[in-house]
């Protein structure tokens, strides 16, 4: 659907001559997909859990047991660390190169080193437990080694849309393609 004071791009047009559009910003940091609804809903129990902890650590403040109250905030603000930290956690691509956030560590690699990003039929774990299905997975190739697989149609983001992975997996090829 067109803009009504946009309705016709003319050859003239600055836009129409394929240049990105101002706000196309490839030195940020940017996730290819939203996060899916399995790392939602876990982040929200946890953050709910963590709300559960202060209001704890407000009433034993008021009942005069400042220590118990400390240590419940202490508490509360590794699940809320812990939670923003599960948020993260995923595919992020820039002009610069590709990262791998997990829970406990970032992998980045410059776009020069990747050799190869494509998908695979493979046995994949689900929801990063340690039962594995078979499914796909995005593979990335780099020189001197292979990353363990970016991203699953079976991991927290993508189960139950096929469709998701599909379009995420064809975004980030298309990343590679157009920067290696």
């Amino acid at each position: 659907m067109s803009l009504p004071f946009r309705s016709v791009a003319t050859v003239d047009d600055e836009y129409a001559t394929g240049r990105p559009l101002p706000h196309d910003v490839r030195d940020r940091w940017m996730r290819p997909y939203r996060p899916g609804p399995w790392r939602v809903a876990i982040a929200a129990l946890a953050l709910m859990l963590a709300a559960y902890l202060l209001f704890a650590a407000l009433i034993m403040v008021a009942a005069k047991s400042v220590q118990g109250g400390g240590v419940l905030v202490l508490i509360a603000a590794l699940v809320i660390a812990a939670t923003l930290r599960l948020l993260r956690m995923g595919v992020w691509l820039s002009g610069k190169g590709l990262r791998q956030v997990g829970y406990f560590g970032t992998v980045t690699v410059p776009w020069q080193q990747v050799t190869s990003v494509r998908t695979a039929q493979q046995p994949v774990r689900v929801l990063g437990l340690p039962r594995s299905v078979q499914g796909q997975a995005l593979l990335i190739g780099r020189r001197g080694s292979t990353l363990r697989p970016l991203m699953t149609d079976h991991n927290a983001d993508f189960l139950g849309r096929s469709e998701a992975f599909d379009v995420a997996a064809d975004a980030i090829e298309g990343w590679s393609l157009e920067l290696r």
